[in-house]
């Protein structure tokens, strides 16, 4: 234990430093205002973990720096937002998406295949180019004649932001039926499911350092019968799934769209990691160009479907009453009421902003520390990092593994898209602002560091919440009649001085070990 406290003594003194900064920021205020600023940095805090920890999780493991994670925590949102407000065109969207990624499982097929082409060698180069042309232009043909339920973003009428004011007043507006008028059924689930093979085939001719698979199993071909299988069930059934949806309960609604975000999330860095990162891993400054421009592709896409205006996502109806039974007074009366305020200390803390998202971000920091510490994965991922050629010899496909840690870490950043998004509202904007603090907590924590990003996000909430709140109230100069209240500029300032302080103190974060 001495030894331990000798090792981490400057470590430790800093972290006494900053609790003593906090408890006597917490003297200038009253019980009521402490605790809500203290819940409100657990708040911010928890969101900017869910980001910082998958990006934490990138880099340490696998040594990438992905810049578009930004970007994703702001998709997460977006499909949430889909899922949640116009579930119909969530529904309509699954069978393009199941069979449009399809093809990317059998990535354990391709290297077999490749080996079984006889060409030449300027054939070979030209190859997977003119299949990733053929897969753009079918793509390009047959999806926007494929039957989508959307909205009309020059109709303000039926733009998302009237669908989410109509949905947070509890009204739905009805859904616009589609039809097959353009194209027809077998050419276009045909027509997707050729894009998704030429495409990833020619995608996995890029990768020379692909493992050949000696022996396929019907594992092999899995995951790519169960895209197949979902795609053609939710054609077959789509009007019966989109009633269901729509005629759901909006807490179990709320729940399927935030699980949807997720998995979305994980399947899109699955992608991203075997398509474009997986042959840049000896390449970094490509990496971060890549990532920069996935970074403002998303943006653009973003604003191509959902439009450029700000709009909120409404809140489940389990965090959403009022009436006269609000704000409760305690968690029974919310039970009850269903209230979205509660009365902690003579205060209204808001129940889904500053008790649900904290418990979240806490409950996911337990669940990831034990996958990492606890699980067979977790060891395989682990020694991978330590030695990726001893752990293939023992016949353990660390690709595999490295995929599932880059799709976790996307993963975590749109599970906190979408949750913020009823806090937070939905802007194109918001990945960026999230990264940005995301980056300063990861300094201050440890960019490698695990822990370290929950503890850097920790604090970089508290700062921002305790300059907000003195911002309203003033911070009194001690001798003086003199009342100094921080301006919204100091907010972010306040957590990138806190960042310079502690790298000038210790270059490696709180928690970061030393290279």
């Amino acid at each position: 234990m001495s030894t331990f406290f000798r090792k981490n003594l400057l470590p430790l003194a800093t972290l006494i430093v900053i609790i003593i900064f906090f408890l006597a920021a917490a003297q200038g205020m009253n019980s009521q205002d402490f605790v809500i600023t203290l819940l409100r940095g657990l708040s911010v805090g928890a969101v900017t973990f869910l980001v910082a920890s998958g990006f934490s999780l990138i880099f340490g493991l696998l040594d990438v720096l992905n810049l578009a994670h930004g970007t994703l925590f702001m998709i997460g949102a977006y499909i949430g937002w889909t899922v949640f407000v116009r579930p119909d065109t969530f529904v309509d969207l699954l069978t393009p998406l199941a069979l449009a990624l399809s093809g990317f499982t059998l990535r354990d097929v391709y290297p077999l295949l490749s080996d079984r082409i006889r060409l030449s060698l300027s054939m070979k180069r030209i190859l997977p180019w003119a299949l990733i042309l053929v897969s753009a232009l079918l793509f390009i043909l047959v999806l926007p004649r494929y039957p989508i339920a959307g909205w009309n973003l020059d109709n303000y009428a039926q733009s998302p932001v009237t669908y989410s004011y109509m949905a947070d007043q509890g009204t739905r507006l009805p859904p616009p039926t589609v039809a097959f008028d353009q194209i027809s059924p077998a050419l276009a689930i045909g027509g997707l499911l050729l894009v998704s093979l030429l495409g990833s085939f020619g995608l996995s001719l890029f990768d020379q350092s692909a493992r050949r698979s000696p022996q396929l199993t019907w594992r092999s071909y899995a995951s790519f019968v169960i895209l197949l299988f979902i795609g053609l069930i939710t054609f077959i059934f789509n009007d019966a799934l989109t009633n269901f949806l729509l005629g759901l309960n909006a807490n179990w609604l709320f729940f399927i769209a935030v699980i949807v975000a997720t998995l979305s999330g994980a399947g899109l860095g699955a992608l991203m990691e075997m398509t474009l990162i997986r042959p840049l891993y000896s390449r970094p400054i490509y990496q971060l160009m890549l990532t920069i421009g996935l970074s403002a592709i998303g943006v653009q896409i973003v604003q191509a479907v959902w439009g450029r205006p700000e709009f909120i996502m409404p809140k489940p109806t389990l965090f959403n009453g009022s009436g006269a039974s609000c704000p409760a007074t305690n968690f029974s009366s919310w039970w009850q009421g269903n209230c979205s305020t509660i009365l902690l200390l003579g205060g209204r803390v808001r129940v889904y902003n500053e008790i649900l998202i904290p418990i979240i971000g806490v409950l996911v920091l337990i669940a990831v520390w034990i996958l990492l510490q606890r699980t067979r994965l977790g060891m395989i991922i682990r020694a991978g990092v330590q030695d990726r050629e001893m752990v293939e010899a023992l016949g353990i496909n660390v690709r595999r593994a490295f995929t599932i840690v880059f799709a976790l870490g996307v993963g975590l950043a749109t599970l906190g898209g979408a949750l913020a998004a009823p806090s937070m509202g939905l802007s194109n904007a918001m990945g960026e602002s999230l990264l940005l603090d995301a980056l300063i907590a990861l300094a201050i924590g440890g960019l490698t560091s695990y822990p370290g990003a929950a503890l850097g996000s920790l604090l970089v909430g508290l700062i921002q919440q305790f300059m907000i709140q003195y911002g309203q109230i003033g911070i009194s100069i001690p001798f003086t009649s003199l009342v100094l209240k921080p301006t919204p500029p100091i907010v972010p300032a306040s957590t990138v001085l806190l960042m310079v302080i502690i790298l000038l103190i210790l270059p490696n974060g709180l928690l970061g070990k030393k290279e």
